[in-house]
């Protein structure tokens, strides 16, 4: 079976990178023969995936001023208001591979919950005139992210896989038939262990990560952050480690990060971890933590996988769903509205080091039964391909 996934941006988000890693090892483990093929927004990111057979540049193409296609384009859409010429142009790349694969995977997680998606309702379009089986692999939209667009689209999925049960019911109550749950794949991702940097305190180092996307959303987040690092060094003899997970330009963590290292460095107890790491050995410090402070999913998903108490900065129905589906409720999470609050997020963090041990217990009885779900996306994905 030759699968072909699309709607990734690079692996420059090392969220992307793990959900492309984790679905392409567990797709190959349960399917066997399976053929798993990438189209690459960036595809010179990805190389650094082993479990992938092929990369394919999956970028842009530019439609040039004047030429052909952009005479055709504008007419279509003037006349017809019909932007399908341009954005099959536009998409070719990613159009093109479609005829030689058997089952397309769109897999960008959320990327439905980011406004109207006139691209990918194109590419799956196209995937569906072709004759192909099209899947929406692990996703998390949210009810505000609904439009009637959208619903249109949805609907033409032989497969919708939601990777938390917030997402799942909100789409079975949009009158949705081809949704099933399971788990997020990165919840299977292994992990590699590089050696330990100076200043690391076996045992007794809290890993924060922070992103430009929630200070963006919500300006006061990030002097809330300072004051929740303040009260850290102040109440426990903890170090800090700084944890970048997207390294994106206009989207990088570390350059957020390096900011409150150089303003806490002189206390000797916050370090700052390198911004050219891999998913899996981000994942390898994040597991040697004793507790996790994280905005970016799959930051908090390897702590969660590798049973490490976790405060999530939570800004979208993701964060809520996963940790609902690990705990039986929204544990520990903090929406983007209380997360401009300082003290919010120091009463946070005192609930979740005063309950380390229960919530460390809970994780080792729950991540076993969210792997199986993570592993219930490639036995339907097998069952949608006559593979079961």
């Amino acid at each position: 079976m030759n699968i072909l996934m699309f709607a990734h941006g690079g692996s420059l988000n090392r969220g992307c990178e793990a959900i492309v890693r984790s679905s392409a090892a567990m797709i190959k483990e349960r399917l066997k023969g399976s053929k798993v093929c990438l189209a690459s927004g960036r595809p010179e990111t990805d190389r650094i995936i082993d479990e992938l057979d092929e990369i394919y540049d999956g970028s842009d193409s530019r439609i040039a001023p004047y030429s052909f296609g952009w005479f055709m384009s504008a007419l279509r859409l003037k006349l017809f208001k019909d932007e399908s010429y341009a954005l099959g142009h536009i998409h070719r790349k990613i159009i093109d591979r479609i005829r030689a694969a058997d089952v397309c995977l769109s897999i960008g997680g959320d990327n439905y919950c980011y406004g109207e998606q006139p691209g990918w309702y194109e590419i799956d379009r196209r995937v569906k005139a072709h004759g192909k089986k099209l899947v929406l692999w692990g996703c998390s939209i949210g009810e505000e992210d609904m439009s009637p667009r959208k619903l249109e689209d949805l609907r033409q999925f032989d497969l919708i896989l939601a990777r938390e049960t917030l997402t799942y019911q909100m789409l079975l109550d949009k009158g949705l038939h081809n949704v099933k749950l399971c788990a997020d794949p990165a919840f299977t991702m292994g992990r590699e262990e590089l050696p330990l940097p100076g200043g690391w305190q076996e045992g007794n180092t809290i890993g924060l990560n922070f992103s430009p996307l929630v200070w963006k959303r919500n300006m006061a987040s990030r002097k809330a952050v300072r004051e929740l690092m303040e009260h850290i060094l102040r109440s426990s003899d903890m170090t800090i480690a700084l944890t970048p997970h997207v390294i994106e330009e206009g989207n990088n963590d570390y350059e957020m990060l390096r900011n409150y290292y150089e303003e806490f460095k002189h206390t000797g107890r916050v370090l700052l971890l390198p911004d050219n790491l891999t998913a899996m050995q981000y994942k390898g410090y994040i597991a040697r933590m004793r507790f996790f402070i994280g905005a970016r999913t799959h930051a908090t998903i390897a702590a969660y996988s590798s049973r490490v108490p976790t405060l999530v900065l939570g800004y979208s129905v993701k964060s809520r769903g996963i940790a609902k589906d690990l705990f039986g409720e929204e544990k520990l999470v903090l929406g983007l509205e209380d997360i401009s609050d300082g003290n919010k997020l120091k009463r946070k963090y005192d609930e979740m080091t005063a309950e380390e041990a229960e919530v460390r217990s809970r994780l080792e009885q729950a991540i076993p039964r969210i792997q199986r779900m993570s592993y219930q996306a490639a036995v339907h994905l097998g069952e949608l391909a006559g593979r079961s």
